[in-house]
């Protein structure tokens, strides 16, 4: 059997995953760079009957799975994959299964943005590199207001970090539950006040139509123009261009970013160019600990798919 492993940017996933335990039964082909586009992708793995993939790093759709004949199986790291166009995988009985994932390092990630940005890190790691000393003032969070946009997994563990940080916690979503927020010292609020309370906001939510486009013009005018807003899930949720524009007029004080609407990010994209962003070319997930549990569960789960016993099965045949 024929297996593509897509997007493997640090190139670990043999290694990971100890696929070459597996060569006997499954040809492994490893691509470390992503695809130019649709008609690249579909050139390149045209003869692959199994796809293993890195979250959403290269889209799979509806053209990509139509023109891919020999395609049985998908895999995708993480139990959910808005880059796959389920629908067409359905229509073409292709199976498609997942794996489990750690909201640790997410959580983690989050709060290095929030760190970086409130004691100016890339301001003073460049004067150092520079041979320059210190230029800045930052603040301390202790009393400050953190805004959580999506209190679940993730959410929460960033609560439990700023309420040691002594930080004031409060919380929005459409389908928050008082209840939750109570059993973890937060306080649930309307997003009207969230926007205008907090001085660091940090977005949680899984990214659906209903959260696309979130955090629009109108939101960064509400917020104050001290306030950072961190984004460690999906770009999607934040309109773009409306961030980059309160940013520019220093609406909000800055963005710490990890997520973005077009990934890789574009070199000459202009949130590039931007003194009060910071940037991460999305490392909320890439951790050892959970590129293992991604790679040696994909390979699991190739082995069961072999014996004809699927698990963790995301999207069934029929």
């Amino acid at each position: 059997m024929k297996v593509a492993i897509l997007d493997d940017y640090q190139n670990v996933s043999m290694f990971l995953g100890k696929f070459e335990k597996l060569k006997k039964d499954f040809n492994f082909q490893v691509f470390n760079q992503p695809f130019e586009n649709e008609d690249n992708t579909i050139e390149q793995l045209k003869d692959f009957e199994a796809l293993l993939v890195m979250r959403e790093r290269t889209p799979i759709t509806k053209k990509i799975i139509s023109n891919l004949k020999n395609l049985k199986l998908i895999i995708t790291s993480g139990m959910r994959n808005k880059s796959i166009d389920f629908l067409a995988a359905k229509e073409k009985k292709i199976l498609i299964c997942g794996t489990d994932s750690s909201s640790n390092s997410t959580a983690e990630l989050t709060w290095a943005l929030i760190l970086g940005l409130i004691r100016n890190i890339r301001e003073e790691s460049e004067n150092m590199y520079q041979g320059y000393w210190q230029t800045t003032l930052g603040f301390e969070l202790r009393g400050k207001t953190l805004g959580i946009i999506g209190l679940g997994q993730i959410g929460i563990q960033v609560s439990k970090v700023a309420l040691a940080f002594g930080m004031n916690v409060i919380a929005w979503s459409e389908n928050l539950k008082i209840s939750n927020a109570n059993e973890n010292n937060v306080l649930a609020v309307t997003k009207e006040e969230l926007l205008e309370k907090s001085d660091i906001i940090t977005i949680h939510s899984v990214l659906s139509e209903r959260t696309k486009n979130l955090i629009t013009k109108k939101d960064f005018e509400l917020m104050k123009d001290t306030a950072y807003l961190i984004n460690t899930s999906r770009g999607a949720i934040v309109n773009e261009f409306d961030l980059i524009e309160a940013l520019e007029k220093n609406i909000i004080m800055g963005a710490g970013l990890d997520v973005y609407d077009i990934e890789p990010l574009p070199e000459n994209h202009k949130l590039r160019f931007l003194p009060n962003a910071l940037l991460l070319p999305h490392l909320g997930y890439v951790t050892k600990e959970n590129y293992e549990v991604f790679y040696t569960q994909m390979a699991q789960n190739l082995l069961a798919f072999k014996d004809g016993k699927p698990i963790r099965v995301i999207q069934m045949l029929n």
